[in-house]
């Protein structure tokens, strides 16, 4: 038990930066009241005495503002950052050093009877405002993006992100647990490929215009050309035609005379 409790401690060191000595973590991480909370609550509910482990359940929401049903079975080094408004539901199962922002929820999708929440690998970090609602598992070393709302199953070693939410692979490079900034947008990833398409097409359009226009061009140089060919000829015709002309009204003359 005492050696537990020591590793929950741990867990606040290793991460959250801000934490700065033992009685600080102890007197006021409300994450760490409500996984400690969740403890006794269990040990009645696993008991069958369910109303009492509500009672102990409901009263750690109210001063933690974390809601754990009794049922949940949370790994070791579990931790919750701030944890204002997460909710776990009761079939839940958490893993060993899973990491848990504010405005978590991992619940149902229905009212059926049974496993109906998430199982949660090893190593996972669910950030703030996540939604994993539903009866599948979450793979070890995974990483849930804020806000983004999961519906099925997660492969280990994988980023989520969206609504819904979409795998995004990030070429095998590993990032730290908390570095939020490094997680890749699905929808900003697609617009910036079809701006990539739009522009070579445009490139495209451009060079077949090139071509229309060189080809349009070259068509009128040789009609021009064309036309000249064919009023070469014709220009002796008409001097000979001018010359009968002159020729028939000399001898016109001739015959008044």
């Amino acid at each position: 038990m005492f050696r537990r409790i020591r590793e929950d401690i741990q867990a606040v060191f290793d991460n959250d930066p801000a934490a700065r000595n033992w009685f600080e973590v102890v007197f006021t991480y409300s994450g760490l009241h409500a996984i400690w909370a969740h403890r006794i609550a269990h040990w009645f509910y696993r008991h069958h005495l369910y109303t009492v482990a509500r009672i102990i359940s409901q009263l750690s929401r109210f001063f933690t503002g974390i809601e754990i049903h009794p049922g949940a079975r949370l790994g070791r080094r579990l931790f919750i950052d701030h944890g204002m408004g997460v909710v776990i539901g009761e079939t839940c199962e958490i893993g060993d050093d899973v990491i848990i922002f504010q405005g978590v929820t991992l619940g149902g999708t229905g009212k059926e009877k049974g496993k109906r929440h998430p199982t949660i690998g090893n190593h996972v970090v669910i950030s703030s405002g996540a939604k994993v609602l539903g009866s599948f598992t979450v793979g070890d070393y995974s990483r849930i993006g804020a806000n983004a709302v999961v519906l099925k199953e997660v492969p280990p070693n994988s980023t989520v992100v969206g609504i819904p939410g979409r795998v995004v692979r990030l070429n095998g490079e590993r990032v730290g647990p908390l570095d939020h900034g490094k997680v890749k947008d699905p929808v900003l990833e697609m617009i910036k490929e079809l701006q990539a398409k739009i522009e070579d097409l445009q490139q495209e359009i451009d060079h077949l215009r090139k071509q229309n226009s060189q080809v349009h061009v070259d068509k009128g140089y040789e009609s021009q050309a064309h036309h000249g060919d064919d009023r070469a000829p014709n220009a002796p015709n008409e001097q000979n035609g001018k010359g009968n002309e002159d020729g028939g009204s000399k001898s016109n003359d001739d015959q008044d005379l």
